[in-house]
């Protein structure tokens, strides 16, 4: 696997699309990092380790809405899309005057910085840089 950050996102996105409750990803700490993140801005519900050593791994626990279309209830993702932006073969950067809102401010843009991963309006409140990650909204 060349890429395990768009392997997650992919996982997410599949998951959610076919309405499982819970979705298990190998586990790094750059992807538990920003799967934490997106535990904080409540866009996932839970986040568990398992496993040991090799075998490690953590599962995410998606969460669903319930919204009412023409009379009926329907379940939809807190997640309706996901975006990787800096690639293996292709970093971005951006500076911290360059950090633009996701989805007119609906969405987060999620910027590795020297001080760690971390949201794009807050990278944009310390003045600080980096490479863009991802994009969830």
């Amino acid at each position: 696997m060349t890429d395990p950050i768009t392997d997650m996102l992919n996982r997410i996105r599949n998951a959610s699309a076919v309405s499982h409750e819970t979705v298990s990803i190998p586990f790094s700490n750059l992807k538990y990092k920003i799967a934490e993140i997106l535990e904080t801005r409540k866009l996932i519900g839970k986040l568990e380790k398992k496993g040991r050593k090799t075998k490690k791994v953590f599962e995410i626990i998606l969460k669903y809405d319930n919204v009412e279309k023409n009379g009926r209830q329907e379940t939809v993702p807190c997640i309706s899309g996901l975006k990787r932006i800096s690639k293996p073969g292709q970093r971005i950067y951006k500076h911290s005057n360059e950090i633009k809102r996701v989805q007119d401010g609906y969405g987060i843009s999620i910027i590795s910085t020297p001080k760690g991963l971390m949201l794009g309006r807050e990278a944009k409140k310390q003045k600080l840089g980096g490479e863009v990650v991802c994009e969830i909204w």
